[in-house]
């Protein structure tokens, strides 16, 4: 496995004098021979966002993101380590997607659970193809849920380009194609965002559905009985956050900021269920933009979740 990129640079903060006071910048260490533990790994990408006509920007969120996490505090018992940053400097979107997915089947290969900081949510596509590829060589026929959290379905047709519209659609196919269940939960969608068209190939695809509107403080047990009902029929869980599921007053450094959203308050205890199953073996986040942020608003929620992701452990 090897990185396009590796920068320690994001990695400052503040240092306390007493005893008990570690914070991430001080307790992660660069990726070698370790113990199994928590990998990040950066996908500085926004090629699919630009060919989905969306702002440019995603590929400076790794950096960004790494900034935010550095001054958070430490809480973790396990490791973690920074795998570096997969790049796509060159707009060869595909190559870039490949070496995202050997790097992250290499991480699965070695006991630890990549986080993965995009980027457009091309991420998605990547991602999969580095889990697919690794649990390939140990099922036949793996049952996969993906749980994500978004306000658009990115199911658009991918035959016509490869975008940060796309990835769930070329997911579908490559499960049809390998004869694998596509399992799909689709949490925060927009339907003033997605059209008609979506929707129905949506339901084609039997996707687990619940839009921003419906995410609610009166249904969010509910909600995560469902989420748990998903998860209880799956043997490994692939969980992708796009930012973009996030009110603009809470994310309003993404590629479309939402008008309504669903606020970290109730999206966090959603991701505490997908994250105490015991069966996440993957997660990444998409869509942030630096360039568009304000205060780091966007990219201090990104680390928020991520400090969420990996309490237990």
């Amino acid at each position: 496995m090897s990185a396009d990129r590796i920068d320690t640079a994001p990695w400052t903060g503040r240092t306390d004098p007493e005893a008990d006071t570690l914070r991430w910048h001080q307790a992660i260490r660069p990726l070698g021979a370790a113990a199994p533990g928590v990998a990040v790994l950066g996908f500085a990408c926004d090629e699919g966002v630009r060919r989905n006509h969306g702002r440019s920007g995603a590929a400076a969120a790794p950096t960004a993101i790494r900034k935010a996490l550095a001054n958070l505090a430490w809480h973790r018992e396990g490791p973690a380590y920074d795998a570096g940053d997969v790049c796509c400097e060159d707009g060869d979107l595909d190559a870039a997607q490949t070496r995202l997915a050997e790097n992250v089947s290499a991480l699965l290969a070695t006991g630890h659970l990549p986080i993965v900081l995009g980027g457009g949510h091309e991420v998605a596509w990547g991602s999969w193809q580095g889990l697919a590829r690794h649990l390939a060589t140990l099922e036949s026929a793996p049952r996969i849920g993906i749980v994500n959290f978004d306000a658009h379905f990115d199911l658009r047709d991918p035959a016509h380009a490869h975008s940060s519209g796309t990835p769930f659609a070329q997911i579908a196919e490559d499960c049809a194609a390998r004869g694998w269940p596509f399992r799909y939960a689709c949490l925060g969608v927009s339907r003033a965002s997605n059209t008609r068209a979506l929707f129905r190939r949506a339901t084609e695809l039997d996707v687990l559905i619940r839009e921003d509107r419906e995410i609610t403080p009166m249904s969010l047990a509910q909600i995560g009985r469902e989420l748990d009902a998903f998860i209880g029929v799956c043997d490994h869980v692939y969980l992708t956050i796009d930012l973009d599921v996030l009110p603009a007053c809470e994310a309003p450094g993404v590629s479309a900021p939402a008008a309504r959203g669903v606020s970290l308050a109730l999206l966090e205890p959603l991701v505490e269920h997908v994250r105490d199953g015991d069966k996440l073996r993957l997660a990444d986040l998409a869509e942030l933009n630096p360039a568009f942020d304000i205060d780091q608003r966007t990219a201090r929620v990104a680390a928020r979740l991520i400090h969420t992701l990996t309490l237990n452990g």
